[in-house]
């Protein structure tokens, strides 16, 4: 990864190309940084490759797939040398247990394996190069590993598990055929995730090779023509690739910039533990570790636009029918800076990790434990380095004790607008404040300088998290549970009460849809404020008539016993519809439901949604006036294009009456008014000399009209045609669009 020039030395542990030594001595960088740089800058140019030379409708995916691989190793090895053998080495033996061992084991086996062979990589680092922070193997193997792991899962639940035991993302990734070799190393190996990410899904990865990851209509388009097969002209993510590298420079200026007035080094000295104050402690740990995310920033926002510019990531198309790019995004900068709680802060940062986390740990497992095993797994795929794991069980403190606290303040400060700006603001400061008493040891890698420095504060966070978890809910009542229930109620029994007999159709297909609401409610609920699972049990307690309805809901479907009523088998539900949406059991599955902690469903405070809305209002304002002043250029030229093929002299010929069809005459009237004026004083001329001439004469311009009257409308319809293709292509070229 990235890292200051001042603290990383050109090791004898790297591997990599040297070629660019010398670029690095001349810019004050080290040569894995370079060669890190090199690789991605070249891998953004070689990804508008997927859009044009290997477009899907100009080359199979085969090719797609080969370019992809190809180029990844390639990196790979420039970047990392003899070590890229265990690029290969760890897909091929989980290729080969995916394909030997039964789908009901299959997923535990892959974890297992690759798991133990990034933990043994991780080990040999800290033997031979501790504490370094300079660019080895184990960045990609971690990216590797999540890939095939999640594959597994896939396979696991397409093979095995019902639709109704899912949820949405595992339903969406689920995979009912088996990848063949080409497909498994395409994915695990191409270009644009290898280095630095993002984390990308088989399913995803597979429709972007296919080509059919963009052929999604706005939801304006979506009902024309009842269905009908219509001309999808494919979104251009020139705009958003441009707005993430400008970001990308950005995040690595303030970086450069401010790492060296904060350097994470200083917080290991004696000077700095034993002579100044706790409140500076506080505030130097903020402002480091809010230096080194920077860092972060950079690589996910470049890595993304990488990904972008090859047509992966599309998600569709929002309200307004503005393309969406934010399928594998793994970072919302603003989000995550001005996060009002731990639960926002963490769902917006490493956001393809938290998806692999929560798709293969935490929905799996019994919820009490759910919190305890994800961040668990997190150390774990980290590494072994202490300070990862006083991170992770810092924060999984800091997060239940944040749930606990929410549930006992924040209703009391939504009486009115000031007190809600007013609990946003502190919970934002404080979300900060903690963000960087938790995260210092993972930069500091060691365990007792993060030790010394959390006795320095006096564990005084680690203290009141405990206070707030174990000692307040006591004396401090938490928000009623009767208007948890009220809110939850009214959310699911407003369809119950207007659900119309398809709805009713669905329902049965899946017995507890109706109850569907009413549980993800809960279940958000219980995320924001830390209830675990007997605290659902006895919210349930407290609906004894909602359940009666649900009951009887489900009796009276029960004795219509009517056919179409009768779930359909699992292979016929999985659909593909024109909008590229799948059916489950009467349920549109698209890719945003894939993302199981969806950017734009994350409750964020209210200071931050305001400058979220004023920062995407002055882009949409930029993006406008780029779109304009495009357009009107475009206008322009053709009808500069339009004057030029009207000054164009044609030779003075007659148009004989009748020699033109009605449809010809129409269209050459319409679009070449100008040729037709200047050639009317001339086949007047031609008529007036044409009657004195003699009847041999006569005889032969009978024909000699209808031959030129030919070849002069030939040569208009053309002239008019070349300005009708001007004016229609050039936008598309101009936006680098393409239709399918």
């Amino acid at each position: 990864m990235l890292e200051s020039p001042t603290n990383i030395e050109s090791s004898d542990c790297y591997d990599g190309s040297r070629i660019f030594t010398w670029l690095a001595d001349m810019v004050g960088l080290s040569v894995d940084l370079v060669n890190f740089l090199i690789c991605q800058i070249s891998a953004l140019f070689l990804a508008s490759l997927f859009r044009s030379f290997l477009h899907p409708s100009k080359v199979s995916c085969e090719v797609r797939h080969a370019f992809g691989l190809s180029l990844g190793l390639t990196f790979g090895y420039f970047c990392f040398g003899q070590q890229a053998i265990h690029i290969a080495g760890l897909p091929l033996i989980c290729y080969i247990v995916i394909r030997t061992q039964d789908p009901r084991i299959v997923q535990r086996s892959v974890m297992l394996v690759a798991m133990g062979y990034l933990l043994c990589v991780h080990l040999m680092r800290q033997f031979y190069d501790y504490g370094s922070y300079a660019l080895d193997i184990t960045g990609p193997l971690m990216i590797i590993t999540q890939k095939v792991t999640s594959l597994a899962f896939s396979i696991h639940d397409g093979f095995v598990r019902k639709d109704e035991d899912m949820t949405k993302a595992q339903q969406y990734h689920a995979i009912r055929k088996m990848p063949s070799a080409l497909e498994y190393f395409s994915y695990v190996w191409h270009f644009q995730s290898l280095m630095a990410g993002p984390l990308v899904f088989y399913k995803d990865y597979i429709e972007f090779v296919e080509g059919y990851n963009l052929l999604k209509r706005p939801a304006s388009n979506a009902s024309l023509d009842n269905g009908k097969s219509e001309l999808v002209v494919e979104p251009s993510p020139t705009k958003t690739v441009i707005r993430k590298v400008l970001g990308s420079l950005v995040c690595a200026f303030i970086f450069m910039k401010f790492v060296k007035i904060y350097p994470v080094k200083n917080m290991k000295d004696d000077d700095f533990i034993n002579g100044t104050s706790i409140p500076y402690k506080f505030w130097y740990a903020m402002m480091a570790t809010t230096c080194i995310r920077f860092k972060y920033y950079h690589a996910w926002l470049l890595a993304d636009a990488i990904c972008n510019n090859s047509g992966l990531g599309f998600t569709g198309y929002d309200k307004d029918g503005n393309a969406k790019w934010d399928l594998i995004s793994n970072i919302n900068v603003l989000s995550f800076e001005f996060a009002s709680n731990m639960r926002d802060a963490i769902s917006n940062w490493n956001c393809g990790t938290n998806r692999w986390l929560r798709t293969l740990v935490y929905e799996r497992v019994p919820k009490k434990y759910g919190t305890l095993l994800t961040f668990t797994l997190s150390a774990v795929w980290h590494g072994f380095y202490p300070g990862y794991y006083l991170t992770f069980a810092t924060g999984a403190l800091m997060v239940t004790a944040a749930r606990t606290a929410r549930r006992m303040f924040r209703h009391r400060f939504q009486s009115t607008q000031v007190t809600r700006m007013f609990y946003d603001i502190l919970t934002c400061i404080t979300t900060r404040i903690v963000m960087g008493y938790a995260t210092f040891p993972f930069v500091l890698l060691e365990f007792m300088g993060s030790i010394k420095l959390y006795l320095r504060f006096f564990l005084c966070l680690h203290l009141i998290s405990l206070v707030t978890i174990f000692i307040l809910p006591k004396f401090i009542r938490g928000e009623p549970r009767t208007q948890r229930s009220s809110r939850s109620s009214a959310g699911a029994n407003v369809p119950v009460s207007t659900q119309s007999d398809g709805n009713i159709t669905a329902a049965v297909d899946q017995p507890l849809a109706v109850a569907a609401s009413t549980d993800d409610l809960n279940a958000n609920d219980e995320k924001e404020d830390g209830v675990e699972s007997k605290h659902a049990k006895r919210n349930n307690d407290t609906m004894p008539q909602q359940q009666q309805q649900q009951q009887s809901l489900q009796h009276d479907l029960k004795q219509n016993q009517s056919p179409i009523l009768q779930p359909r088998p699992q292979l016929l539900q999985q659909q593909q519809s024109p909008n590229g949406m799948q059916h489950h059991n009467g349920q549109q599955i698209c890719a945003r439901d894939a993302v199981s902690v969806p950017h734009d469903q994350c409750e964020m405070d209210q200071l931050s949604s305001k400058l979220k809305e004023k920062i995407e209002a002055e882009t949409k304002n930029i993006e406008e006036f780029i779109d304009k002043t495009v357009t009107e250029t475009v206008s322009g030229i053709v009808e500069f294009k339009n004057d030029l093929m009207r000054d164009i002299e044609f030779p003075k010929l007659k148009l004989a009456a009748g020699s033109v069809s009605s449809g010809a005459a129409n269209l050459v009237d319409a679009a070449a008014a100008g040729l037709r004026k200047r050639n009317i004083s001339s086949a007047h001329d031609s008529n007036s000399n044409n009657t004195n001439n003699t009847s041999t004469a006569n005889t032969c311009a009978d024909h000699a009209p209808e031959e030129n009257s030919g070849a002069f409308l030939k040569k208009e319809i053309d002239a008019i045609n070349a300005v009708v293709q001007q004016a229609n292509v050039l936008p598309a070229v101009l936006s680098n669009g393409h239709a399918k």
